[in-house]
């Protein structure tokens, strides 16, 4: 079979999948879009932040609830550490139904073609193209691409049927949606500890009206627990317990959050993206600007291996060697995010955040700190602050050298 439907048939509407449906489209591409739900942005299990550079890409600021100039960060005995400077924006806090519609909308402006309740349940790839085996709305059918994308979340459907492996690590995560929380205006919330976050934290995160509160953490830390027993002590714990009265929930979400980029997100006329690729920033779970990215660091000579239908698997991967660089970057916010967080007990975080209360610390992280690039921060904290050059020895050479 030599004659295709679709130049790309891309797997999930969500924002990294409208998003790459857009730019293959404007680059003259023909493109479907598969969405297994019925709705565009539900069920979404994020916090919902979406930093200046991803949003510059799409300029959906209309579905902006609240912006976020810095962060109120809790020890597990109360030391409490205020970063940020109100005149330089951290992060947007969006509504993702808003921001996941307009997305997959700048798709279908750019000529894509959307389905919805729809999703693939088996594909043949041969020397030619991928026949993708569909069921939409409940009705059985095939179609032809030159190239299969998966652009399908955590739970990435393309990823497993491929075996592409697992990524580096899982972690879980609950989320609720509450009323009456009071928080410090323009920031955002951390709380460490075993209790509440073990191995990352727990947060309230402004939105709008509301607050988004909630944890996540390493399954293998959770010691029989569940996410919502943490939320429950965190709404408890006797530092906290007096601002969580008077409130009461809107919402609650859960999901698995998947970070460590595959060392391959390529075979034969299959692609991963985002998510999917395991794309979710190990220090926030921040998945959005790393996947868009990676659609941009990709699409002109992906276009152009789908022009010529050139996308065997070793083309794809002289396509891929951008990601590289991408994937030892996540790796080295891991091995610093280890280093000052995952690995330490709540001793050894409470003597990191004595630290971090120091002015000229602080001083430190206003300069260097940013959300996207973590690494520069967690480097000059460790050749700076005296304290913590210790850590250095234990940092791998990827982090010194990579």
């Amino acid at each position: 079979m030599t004659g295709h439907d679709y130049d790309a048939i891309i797997v999930g509407a969500g924002p990294v999948g409208g998003h790459l449906g857009r730019i293959l489209s404007e680059k003259g591409l023909h493109v479907l879009l598969l969405e297994e739900h019925k709705e565009i942005g539900k069920p979404f299990q994020c916090a919902g932040l979406v930093t200046p550079s991803a949003m510059n890409r799409v300029g959906l600021h209309d579905s902006v609830l609240t912006d976020v100039w810095g962060a109120r960060i809790h020890s597990p005995l109360g030391t409490r550490v205020e970063i940020g400077e109100p005149s330089i924006l951290r992060t947007h806090v969006v509504c993702r139904k808003l921001f996941d519609e307009g997305c997959v909308r700048q798709a279908i402006e750019a000529g894509a073609t959307l389905w919805v309740d729809s999703k693939p349940t088996d594909a043949e790839v041969d020397d030619e193209g991928v026949t993708v085996s569909i069921q939409r709305e409940g009705k059985d059918l095939k179609l032809r691409c030159k190239l299969l994308c998966g652009a399908d979340g955590v739970h990435s459907w393309t990823r497993r049927y491929f075996r592409f492996g697992r990524p580096k690590e899982f972690m879980v995560g609950f989320q609720v949606e509450l009323a009456g929380f009071e928080g410090p205006q323009g920031r955002l919330e951390m709380f460490s500890g075993e209790e509440v976050g073990p191995g990352l934290f727990a947060w309230a995160i402004p939105n709008g009206e509301t607050h988004r509160i909630g944890v996540w953490a390493h399954p293998d830390r959770l010691g029989g627990r569940s996410c919502e027993m943490l939320y429950d002590a965190l709404r408890n714990h006797p530092l906290w317990k007096h601002r969580f009265e008077n409130t009461h929930e809107t919402a609650r979400f859960c999901g698995p959050l998947a970070s460590g980029m595959l060392r391959r997100i390529y075979k034969n006329r299959v692609l991963l993206f985002g998510d999917a690729a395991g794309l979710c920033k190990p220090t926030t779970g921040g998945g959005i600007g790393p996947g868009f990215d990676q659609v941009h660091l990709l699409a002109d000579k992906l276009v152009k291996a789908v022009e010529s239908n050139k996308l065997s698997e070793s083309n794809l991967k002289r396509i891929c060697k951008p990601m590289e660089k991408m994937r030892k970057e996540l790796e080295r916010a891991r091995i610093l995010r280890d280093l000052f967080v995952s690995s330490c007990n709540d001793e050894e975080l409470e003597q990191t955040f004595q630290i971090f209360a120091r002015s000229d610390v602080i001083a430190l992280i206003n300069e260097v700190g940013d959300i996207e690039k973590p690494v520069p921060l967690g480097i000059r904290l460790l050749k700076d602050v005296p304290e913590f050059r210790k850590m250095a020895a234990r940092a791998t050479w990827a982090l010194l050298t990579g």
